[in-house]
């Protein structure tokens, strides 16, 4: 596939994070076209393009927008999750470093078609330096005259709020990082009601990813039919992927949407050091891993979920021959153990005992019933938590036994102890006592 850059066309202008080097590249220039449409148009020309939303569920964009009740005497809100926690996802942060005005364009487009006159981005609170530019931007952004009051003449009023949230993973779900931004505790919200008509104090709201919000100015300059010139047909448009692991030269790709892992080992040198391709992860660490035979599976959001996965943020963890499964498996798990909120028994819970039952097969002190047991914890957890947290600790375990299930039988057998160590603190370690050992 042709790659043209879009979203990183400008990622190697010097001094591009500042306002007069941004608006010398084109910078601002769908904020007036947009007030020449009006908000009813540019949803329309969103919903047209077919944009979907890159945070990880891929839910039309335009869609979204068209479910804010109107006239209904609320305010209405656009919040930006920038809140990016996911393990091999790294692509809205240099997005934000590098060229955070054109976020701020989008926000701006975005908030005049849904109406909303407040807006927030909510970025993940490791990304200082990321969040120190933003802030630096929106700035430049009011003494411009594109933030604020009647911008541009326009008479919409708009103020945008950068909020740094605390390192809790579960703020990247939407209707946590809501409760997150009002103050409370980040812990995901039973729906319905949804966020469009229930959202951000109880009003209705969008929450869109960087890199959805990023990409609508290009639509509402270039028109639908470029944007739809790109990808596929039910996922057009360009994409970031990421690649990390074990690559030669891992980073950001920019390429259209069904672009295949294949091709985007070309660009990136291979594997490194010339070694076989093991496992991957198309969309971090919260999708089912795939493997070698699935190099040539589109990477869009139909495709890879066909090929029994899911596109995720398009964090593409690459892993060679070398790499031990249970251990990927187990440490995985402890992360989303660990980053559990804790508000759901099956997550709270199923997590922190599949990692004692993972770090225990790892310590060769397996038990033949390992297996069912964690399939049976899987089964019990998927799809019975309030977010998706859950499903996605899930992920590794089940696709890493499907695909690697020979790794898997081998460490749920114990090994015998080394007559060398006998027993330590008096417990006894031989087969017979670790065998029933959960």
């Amino acid at each position: 596939m042709p790659v043209t850059p879009v979203l990183t066309a400008r990622w190697k202008v010097p001094g591009i994070w500042t306002l007069d080097t941004f608006v010398d590249h084109g910078g601002y220039d769908s904020v007036r076209a947009a007030f020449d449409l009006g908000p009813d148009d540019i949803i329309k020309m969103v919903k047209d393009s077919g944009l979907r939303g890159r945070g990880g569920a891929g839910f039309p964009t335009g869609m979204k927008w068209s479910f804010i009740p109107q006239g209904d005497g609320k305010p209405h809100y656009l919040v930006i999750n920038a809140d990016e926690g996911e393990p091999g996802t790294c692509k809205d942060a240099p997005l934000m470093m590098i060229d955070p005005h054109s976020l701020i364009e989008g926000i701006i487009v975005a908030s005049y078609a849904v109406r909303a006159n407040r807006a927030f981005v909510y970025v993940r609170g490791e990304l200082v330096h990321a969040a120190r530019r933003l802030r630096n931007a929106v700035a430049e952004a009011y003494r411009a005259g594109y933030l604020g009051k009647d911008i541009l003449g326009s008479g919409f009023d708009l103020d945008l709020v950068i909020h740094s949230g605390a390192g809790a993973y579960i703020c990247g779900e939407e209707t946590a990082l809501l409760d997150s931004l009002e103050g409370r505790r980040g812990q995901p919200r039973l729906r319905p009601p949804f966020p469009a008509t229930h959202g951000l104090y109880n009003s209705p709201t969008v929450v869109n990813n960087v890199e959805t919000i990023a990409s609508v100015p290009f639509i509402v300059n270039n028109g639908v039919e470029w944007f739809r010139s790109m990808g596929t047909e039910k996922s057009p448009g360009p994409k970031i992927y990421s690649l990390s692991g074990h690559v030669t030269r891992p980073g950001q790709y920019e390429a259209p949407m069904g672009t295949t892992l294949r091709e985007l080992l070309e660009m990136a040198g291979g594997i490194r050091g010339g070694r076989a391709l093991k496992a991957w992860t198309p969309g971090g660490s919260s999708t089912p891993m795939l493997t070698a035979e699935h190099l040539d599976v589109p990477l869009d959001f139909d495709g890879v979920v066909a090929a029994g996965s899911l596109l995720g943020t398009a964090a593409l963890m690459i892993m060679d021959d070398t790499v031990d499964m249970l251990k990927v498996v187990r440490r995985l798990t402890q992360f989303y153990a660990h980053e559990s909120c804790g508000k759901c028994t099956p997550c709270r819970e199923g997590t922190t005992w599949m990692v004692q039952i993972l770090s225990r097969m790892e310590r060769g002190q397996g038990d033949p019933s390992d297996i069912n047991t964690l399939t049976d914890a899987c089964d019990n957890i998927f799809g019975r938590a309030f977010c998706a947290l859950a499903d996605g600790a899930v992920s590794p375990i089940v696709s890493g036994i499907k695909h690697f299930p020979e790794e898997f039988a081998a460490a749920a057998q114990p090994r015998p102890a080394d007559p060398a160590q006998g027993s330590s603190n008096g417990v006894a370690t031989g087969p017979a006592a670790l065998a029933g050992a959960h």
